[in-house]
């Protein structure tokens, strides 16, 4: 007589066999992918020092007087998109010409205003780090490429969340599962090894898989993350304001950053957007305290510079619960914001692949030597 055997033995099964194909089958894009992203996470290392140093003793120049002195140097007499200050000591403040990642900087002297150089795009770092970035954004393969990453994310979440069924332990032995046994060794201890790994990995992981999913496919993510949590984009209503000159004279760049400052007190000038049309309003990126500062999102306020006051604060500080998770994805997936303890995670969370690979194929080639073994 045969035992039926029981469903939840039999869905564990077929969940089983897809975790172990979908990891057979994705196994090499996923660990390049996390491998590229881990060496990313601490790219300011591999980046080589600017050819001139800042000075950073000093009474900072004016954001005007800056913004004078790299016209100049603007490419084709352009005109300024942005003034960036610089983030850290010895960086250079940045004057942005047109839009986009192609765009063209003027370098200068925060102090000096002397101007210290040009470049084109962001300051990635050249030759091999531009590969492995490129390798981790698009699989070095351009828009195709990006939308492939983004898939490889959602193969990652997949893997995560079976991962985290198959590991669910038995009533009686939660406590044991998070850990591995002394004196385990086989495939008792590559299994153990890797249960234990991917659950205590397990929050990093699916932020930084779901984070990637995120900026491969910002729109789609976008709205399932609002239609979950009911909320609307507090960025569309801004951005459509419009300010009217009536034939007045624009405030100056440091009244403009002084009207943003005062708005928010608390937070720090980091940037300006300079408008292309003047019935449009200045934007000011300002930096937040606490966790914040350090890459997280920033506060945005619009300024009319005629009327000389802010017509708009944009602070996800006091965003709603789905806006702060939208705001929060890019830097949780680059691993800033967030403290070095955080980054330190984000950077092991892109070896866990490989690791899972690992443990993975040797459980299996154990289990086929064990099978040959029984069979003869």
């Amino acid at each position: 007589m045969t035992v039926a055997m029981p469903l939840t033995v039999k869905l564990k099964r077929w969940l089983l066999q897809l975790h172990l194909w979908i990891g057979v089958v994705f196994c090499l894009p996923l660990v390049a992918i996390g491998l590229s992203g881990s060496i990313l996470v601490y790219e300011d290392a591999f980046r080589p020092p600017p050819p001139v140093q800042a000075t950073d003793v000093g009474t900072p120049a004016s954001l005007d007087r800056l913004l004078a002195a790299a016209q100049p140097a603007a490419p084709n007499a352009a005109r300024p998109s942005s003034l960036t200050l610089p983030a850290s000591s010895g960086q250079p403040a940045v004057v942005g010409y047109g839009g986009g990642r192609g765009g063209q900087q003027v370098l200068l002297d925060p102090v000096s205003a002397e101007v210290l150089g040009n470049r084109s795009g962001p300051p990635r770092s050249p030759g091999l780090m531009r590969d492995i970035f490129l390798l981790h954004a698009n699989f070095l393969s351009g828009a195709d490429g990006r939308a492939a990453v983004g898939w490889f994310g959602v193969v990652m979440c997949l893997l995560g969340v079976s991962g985290l069924i198959l590991w669910w332990p038995k009533r009686g032995r939660f406590a044991k599962a998070f850990l591995v046994t002394r004196g385990a060794t086989g495939w008792r201890l590559m299994r153990e090894l890797h249960g234990a790994i991917g659950i205590w990995s397990f929050a990093v992981f699916m932020i930084v898989s779901f984070s990637g999913v995120y900026i491969a496919f910002p729109q789609a993510t976008n709205g399932l993350i609002r239609g979950v949590f009911q909320s609307a984009d507090p960025r569309s209503a801004a951005q459509a304001l419009t300010v009217t000159p009536n034939g007045r004279s624009a405030a100056s760049l440091e009244r403009v950053a002084e009207i943003a400052r005062a708005a928010v007190p608390d937070a720090g000038f980091r940037a300006v957007a300079l408008p292309a049309r003047a019935e449009q309003p200045y934007r000011v990126t300002l930096s937040p305290p606490g966790v914040y500062a350090d890459g997280g999102p920033s506060i945005t306020v619009y300024v009319d510079p005629y009327e000389q006051r802010a017509i708009a604060t944009l602070d996800p500080r006091q965003f709603s619960l789905g806006e702060r998770i939208i705001a929060w994805q890019r830097p949780l997936h680059a691993g800033v914001g967030l403290g070095a303890v955080y980054q330190a995670l984000v950077f092991l969370s892109g070896l866990l692949p490989l690791f899972f690979v690992v443990t993975g194929i040797a459980m299996w080639l154990i289990s086929r030597r064990r099978k040959a073994a029984t069979a003869h």
